[in-house]
């Protein structure tokens, strides 16, 4: 079989804002290169995944979360080329799913996360918090699918998703979409995309910071939510350190 007529295109609804050129120099064996895990009842499992010029491409995960188990995913997308990381979690009976995922970075590079939770048993809980900051003509992007099937009573699932755009050019896309089969649950969903609140940077000024410390701290303060459920404060503190330093070549 031909490899190229299996790789995907911007007519997918899962690639829909990929980078069209990068989808061209992928490769049959890349888009088949799903890491599996499976966490057992009660198991507890935290992964990051930084995605910078040294670990380009496309990473995609599959979990399967045991009775009562806990994941937690926390990621950077950064790299100066095309970078997507693609999940697809499956929630048994009082499992729980956290992701905190930011995207950043300038250039003409395409940044995305790409997430389906299927809530497959009752009680289980999900939550995903995503931050984009994008400057020159950059694209930041998260599709989040949120599955919810009929005899998963008492679901409790959430995903926001907010940009900030530092230049004209850049771009923020986002796809959340909620397929719930299931009549006694908690599902939403938020997204927002702006420039930088003027009105906090007047704030900061008036105290003597100067403007560009005051839009990094605005910055910093945007990105920290994505990290927030890190129990680990100082792997916390070392992510968003990793954002920050993406944050050099932003014209602040």
């Amino acid at each position: 079989m031909n490899d190229v007529a299996i790789l995907p295109t911007t007519r997918d609804e899962d690639w829909r804002y990929a980078d069209l050129a990068a989808l061209k120099e992928l490769t049959a064996d890349v888009l088949d290169d799903w890491r599996e895990v499976a966490i057992p009842a009660g198991g507890v499992e935290v992964m990051r995944f930084v995605l910078d010029d040294e670990n380009l491409g496309v990473t995609r995960l599959r979990l399967t979360l045991g009775k009562g188990a806990r994941a937690e995913i926390y990621a950077i997308a950064s790299a100066s080329t095309y970078a997507r990381l693609e999940v697809e979690v499956t929630l048994a009976r009082g499992a729980h799913f956290e992701f905190g995922g930011v995207t950043i970075g300038g250039g003409d590079t395409t940044r995305e996360f790409v997430t389906r939770v299927t809530h497959a048993e009752p009680e289980a809980t999900s939550n995903q918090t995503i931050r984009a900051v994008h400057w020159g003509r950059a694209t930041g992007n998260f599709l989040g699918r949120i599955e919810v099937v009929k005899d998963a009573q008492k679901t409790d699932a959430a995903q926001n998703f907010r940009a900030i755009l530092l230049e004209k050019g850049a771009t923020a896309n986002t796809k959340p979409e909620l397929e719930i089969f299931a009549d006694d649950v908690k599902c939403a969903h938020g997204a927002a995309i702006g420039a930088l609140d003027p009105m906090e940077g007047f704030y900061m000024a008036a105290r003597g910071i100067p403007p560009q410390v005051a839009r990094r701290l605005q910055v910093q303060a945007f990105v920290a939510d994505a990290f927030s459920a890190m129990e680990d404060d100082a792997q916390a503190e070392a992510l968003l350190g990793t954002v920050l330093a993406a944050l050099e070549g932003a014209e602040l």
